[in-house]
């Protein structure tokens, strides 16, 4: 995967779960980490705040991959 990739993937889905980045790219949670950092640097995509899980009531998300991520520089 590429950075350009990333790129795409956020953008067609607007908002974005780290699960869902590591599933689709099946790739280590922290790689795809270091990779939206780029993104985040340059001002293109932002981390959004979660106070409380995904939103459900199962509470058997992985704390640490309940992090959304959104594209906020129109292309």
């Amino acid at each position: 995967m590429i950075l350009s990739d990333l790129q795409r993937y956020i953008e067609a889905h607007k908002r974005v779960a780290l699960i869902d980045l590591v599933n689709h790219f099946d790739m280590d949670a922290d790689v795809i980490r270091g990779m939206l950092g780029k993104w985040i640097a340059k001002g293109k995509v932002k981390k959004i705040a979660m106070d409380e899980g995904c939103g459900t009531q199962c509470c058997q998300c992985d704390p640490r991959l309940v992090e959304f991520y959104e594209w906020v520089e129109p292309r």
